[in-house]
């Protein structure tokens, strides 16, 4: 005669399963995305450093696979950051990365552009 467990043991095996798949679910990803000398092209010694700025543009998805929002473009992410700057017009020194998190309900995607804003002259 089998015994029986308590049907309280027997949620407790389906949340604990629930939860170890949702943690392996999840995750995040970083890819570099290159490197350059500039935003747009600049004369040696034409330009005046601003400092150090970094901008973003993301998109969400639900379910991983539907867009809620738009965005994910290096563009924005190089105007966000000049937006840091009040008088940048252009970012040298140029780094571009991505990245991903992914979550059980809804994932992003983004692009991160960092580099020194400058003014030309």
């Amino acid at each position: 005669m089998m015994k029986q467990f308590p049907t309280h043991w027997c949620l407790r095996g389906w949340t604990a399963a629930v939860l170890l798949a949702a943690s392996l679910t999840a995750g995040c990803m970083h890819h570099p995305g290159g490197i350059a000398p500039s935003t747009k092209p600049l004369v040696p010694g034409g330009y005046t450093e601003l400092g150090k700025v970094r901008g973003q543009d993301c998109v969400y998805y639900l379910l991983g696979f539907i867009p809620v929002t738009g965005g994910n473009e290096m563009r924005n992410a190089v105007e966000d950051a000049l937006r840091t700057k009040p008088l940048a017009d252009a970012i040298v020194e140029v780094t571009v990365d991505g990245y991903f998190q992914y979550f059980i309900l809804f994932s992003r995607a983004c692009t991160q552009v960092q580099g020194i804003a400058v003014e030309t002259k």
